[in-house]
């Protein structure tokens, strides 16, 4: 922000005031090189000491999980304090708790994607890794609720060994899909990411083995434009997608409450109720993680107080929707004149759990309130407070709608209060433990910003001062095709872009552009036509749709026909949440699919990628490659027409 005036419209504006200019997303100047760099760095080096002292309790913390799940299914449900009448106890209170921290990723990586929100460049790689390891804690819990872990496949869509099918009916087996579908499609989202920037850490390893390991799971990736138009396309399909699956996926969690007539839960509002709170619990959870990593990792100017600012106004949103909620849900119990719901937030209130209410009032709707002061949110240690104890806050929530409504039962002398086993204290700390093993792996061998997205919020590097001038010598005998063909490297992005265009009207075919990050505007220069990406979701969603109306139809009214309650064997409207998710799910790989094969990839071998001097996507390079296969191809007039464009370095390209 420059402080002389501005002309629009011939009109002089004077200049905003220094307290409304806004800090860039990348502070302090910093280039491309320098953000590859810094976010490569705990990969590449040498592990720090911060990382063994948070890794060693978190191994010890896993172990301890391990040990308590297989004394679990060894002795049976019964060592945790799960008992009449809450027959629901720590184990769903930490399911859905866990699920909920799981949404932010999807939210900052798809919904934020979708709305053009810059800023969440440098924290999604974190959210969507969080949203991978939370989900993995999540479902332990309903894999080991159902007493007999070693039936948990009767879960899914066979028939089992009696030849009955799943109930698709429930909204437990709605609870299976859901969970099933977001982990499946948030992990191809976020390795869908992660493939340029594997394809960074294969440039840069030094090591033969890090470089074979970086090298299979970037799938052979080379930056060039015509990849990535088909990946810019994937990327925002998997977005589309993932966005409904943040609504879906707690609703669906909400309905096992909701659809009892229990008071307490059955409320029409507990599906915006638990979304909103998830959002909240999983900002705060991002907030928990970016604000000490930032510090560690050296990436106060990548993850800067512009970004916690975001984060914070997004967390302070979402709280304000859960107070809200329980404004609502507390006039419905009061005014709606039931006795037994007006009884049950009395209990919430007064009763034997009344502390945990109290504590999540302050922690979920009073401490929030600091977030209003722009001051309290450029203060990251007050941030990081406020963060823990919403986590704390939401975790108190959960507790007071599942075993704070199961306390009181219909018949008096069932009354009883929930307590906790040291079985059900040792696994919920043991969650800990998985969760911050796989977080540190992590962060150990994978970049934890998204270095290639990063980049394109750099200012660009300044054109190189004395381009070499190319001499062509006088050949003795007609030139031949030497290798996969010619390249040149250009300094700027208009000049990349006007190369691209006067190539295309020479009428050459086989060529491409190599970039560090997507070009605007290349797409055009090249004349390529829209990606064909989304024929493949939109196909795969067909497929998805079908199949799930399918499987309610056949296993309920066809195969083996169950009566529950006279309702009719097939419903359409009951076949809606199945088909909805496997709808998501088969889109979801028609994308990933489509992607891999317009793209050309795995890619094992590539001529390119064996060169020294090739490396745009950790140099920062614009190249343009001519193929020798190019009908047109002659190696002296392709490089004198690349020197005519302002090329530099012009060689011969691959082996």
């Amino acid at each position: 922000m420059t402080k002389t005036a501005a002309i629009r419209n011939g009109v002089r504006l004077a200049p905003p005031p220094p307290e409304l200019a806004r800090e860039p997303w990348v502070a302090n100047q910093r280039s491309a090189a320098w953000v590859a760099d810094r976010g490569a760095a705990l990969a590449e080096g040498r592990t720090p000491r911060w990382w063994w002292r948070a890794f060693v309790p978190s191994v010890l913390a896993l172990l301890l999980l391990v040990t308590l799940l297989a004394y679990q299914v060894s002795t049976g449900v019964g060592v945790w304090g799960n008992n009449a009448p809450v027959m629901w106890g720590w184990d769903i209170v930490n399911f859905v708790w866990w699920i909920g921290l799981a949404h932010a990723g999807t939210l900052i990586s798809a919904i934020l994607l979708l709305l053009r929100q810059h800023w969440r460049a440098a924290v999604n790689r974190t959210a969507e890794a969080m949203t991978i390891f939370a989900v993995l804690c999540a479902a332990i819990y309903p894999a080991l609720h159902v007493g007999r872990a070693w039936w948990d496949w009767w879960l899914l869509p066979v028939p089992n060994s009696t030849g009955l099918w799943p109930q698709f009916r429930s909204p437990l087996i709605w609870d299976f899909l859901a969970l099933g579908t977001y982990f499946t499609v948030s992990l191809l989202f976020w390795y869908l990411g992660l493939v340029p920037d594997l394809a960074v850490m294969r440039d840069r390893a030094r090591t033969r083995l890090r470089k074979l390991a970086y090298g299979w799971f970037a799938l052979g990736w080379t930056g060039s434009n015509r990849q990535w138009r088909h990946y810019q396309k994937a990327y925002l399909l998997l977005a589309g997608l993932a966005t409904p699956l943040v609504l879906s996926v707690h609703s669906i969690v909400s309905l096992d409450f909701a659809v009892t007539q229990l008071p307490g839960w059955h409320s029409t509002i507990f599906p915006p109720y638990f979304v909103a709170g998830a959002v909240f619990s999983g900002f705060g959870l991002v907030l928990a993680l970016v604000i000490p990593l930032r510090r560690r990792c050296g990436l106060e100017d990548v993850i800067t107080q512009r970004h916690l600012d975001a984060m914070c106004k997004v967390t302070l949103a979402a709280g304000g929707i859960v107070a809200y909620a329980y404004a609502v849900e507390f006039c419905a119990a009061w005014f709606g004149g039931n006795p037994d719901e007006r009884a049950a937030w009395a209990n919430r209130i007064a009763g034997p759990s009344a502390w945990a209410f109290r504590v999540m009032i302050l922690c979920n709707v009073a401490l929030p309130q600091l977030l209003w002061s722009r001051r309290m949110r450029r203060q990251p240690g007050v941030v990081l407070v406020v963060a823990v104890l919403i986590n704390v806050g939401m975790w108190l929530e959960r507790f007071v709608i599942i075993a704070g409504s199961l306390e009181r039962d219909f018949l008096p002398a069932n009354w009883g209060a929930f307590r906790p086993t040291w079985v059900d204290i040792g696994t919920f700390i043991g969650t800990f433990g998985l969760f911050f093993t796989c977080f540190l792996l992590f962060l150990r061998f994978l970049p934890m910003i998204s270095i290639t997205e990063v980049k394109y919020l750099t200012p660009p590097a300044a054109p190189a001062a004395g381009r070499p001038t190319f001499v062509e010598p006088k050949p003795t005998a007609p030139a031949r095709p030497t290798g996969f063909g010619v390249l040149a490297e250009f300094a700027t992005r208009e000049d990349a872009r006007r190369a691209a265009r006067r190539v295309r009207a020479a009428g050459y075919r086989r060529w491409d552009v190599f970039t560090p990050h997507p070009l605007a505007g290349l797409d055009r220069a090249m004349g390529l036509k829209p990606s064909p990406i989304g024929w493949f979701a939109f196909g795969g969603g067909v497929i998805g749709f079908v199949t799930g109306v399918w499987l309610v139809w056949f296993t309920n009214a066809v195969d083996y026909p169950i009566l529950v309650g006279g309702k009719p064997m097939f419903s359409p409207v009951v076949a809606i949440p199945p088909a909805f998710e496997l709808t998501i799910l088969f889109g979801a790989i028609g994308v990933v699919t489509g992607l891999l094969w317009r793209s050309r990839l795995p890619c094992l071998h590539h001529p390119l990628l064996h060169r020294r001097g090739f490396k745009p996507l950790t140099r920062d390079r614009l190249c343009l490659v001519i193929e020798a296969a190019d009908p047109k191809f002659s190696e002296t007039e392709v490089r004198q027409l690349l020197t005519s464009l302002g090329g530099r370095l012009i060689k011969s390209a691959g082996e």
